[in-house]
């Protein structure tokens, strides 16, 4: 390292090819799974080479860089132990299990329906005849007057009079 601190190219790959095997063995006991030692690996060659002005000559190279590779290895360690925490594993837990919100908001749903087609049935038959031809079956008006025998114009004022009391029945606006 000393060298390559000197400006030895040659010198400086080389004591970092020698690294790789010490970082894996420091990174191992320190406990990082096999899959995360790569990613130790390369943050570790990273450090040293943003570090190599810090090393010192009159020390052990060897103690420096665990040293370096043993920090790495609790970082890594860290990150996936959060990673692990927020993360699931399980690819169907989302398919399986409704989130809170989404069951809460069909439950509401299936109860507005509910409400919905009570207040439609308590409607005279000429404006429930109306909201079922036009509004829930999406008919036409000159096909809802031809089904019906009505003209459209007492279609309109029967869906317009339905609508209205349905307002007020589930909103209770007047």
């Amino acid at each position: 390292m000393a060298a390559a601190q000197a400006g030895d190219r040659a010198a400086y790959e080389r004591v970092l090819g020698e690294s790789v095997g010490v970082i894996r063995s420091v990174a191992r006991r320190q406990g990082v799974p096999v899959d995360l030692l790569d990613d130790v690996v390369q943050e570790t060659l990273i450090t040293i080479h943003r570090v190599r002005h810090t090393y010192d000559p009159s020390r052990s190279y060897h103690a420096w860089l665990a040293a370096i590779a043993a920090r790495r290895s609790i970082d890594a360690l860290r990150q996936h132990g959060r990673r692990d925490r927020r993360e699931l594993h399980e690819p169907l837990a989302v398919e399986n299990f409704a989130e809170e919100g989404e069951a809460s908001d069909a439950t509401e749903h299936d109860q507005r329906a509910a409400a919905l087609r009570e207040a439609i049935a308590t409607l005279p038959p000429g404006q429930r005849e109306a909201v079922e031809h036009l509004g829930l079956r999406e008919r036409s008006l000159a096909e809802t007057a031809e089904l019906t025998g009505r003209s459209t114009g007492a279609l309109k004022v029967n869906l317009h009079r339905a609508l209205k009391a349905l307002r007020g029945r589930l909103h209770g606006d007047s």
